[in-house]
């Protein structure tokens, strides 16, 4: 999963935590379902040997990207979603990636380093708190 600069930074940092990771996917439209993906989890940065053989697998023309998440499913689990809404999607907002480019990408290595280095709890994110 590809991770987009933001405010926060709390899923790589409780990956460093404990390692665990769920996505779960709800349908907004049509038969109501829920899928939930666990698994263990770990936080691929550019540095990372790795980056190079994930990174091609996403779009390429965004300055804002901080990190790619990959998980390593281990138990996938179904529900009725039931309760989930019915939504429609108008349009993905054009105002991350706009924001990032603007900026260039030293300027958003620094956002990262002041803003994403500790989730809001204060558990050190990887790459970022200085480890």
């Amino acid at each position: 999963m590809l991770d987009m600069t933001g405010s926060g930074n709390e899923t790589a940092s409780h990956l460093k935590q404990n390692g665990r990771l769920t996505v779960m996917f709800c349908a907004f439209e049509g038969d109501p379902r829920i899928l939930r993906l666990y698994g263990e989890g770990r936080v691929v940065r550019e540095d990372d040997p790795l980056w190079a053989d994930y990174r091609v697998k996403f779009p390429t023309n965004n300055v804002g990207v901080r990190q790619i998440f990959h998980l390593q499913v281990s138990r996938v689990q179904t529900s009725c979603g039931f309760g989930v809404p019915l939504m429609k999607l108008e349009a993905q907002r054009e105002l991350l990636p706009n924001w990032a480019a603007k900026r260039g990408k030293q300027a958003i290595d620094d956002y990262q380093k002041e803003k994403n280095s500790h989730s809001i709890d204060g558990l050190a994110a990887p790459g970022l708190a200085g480890d």
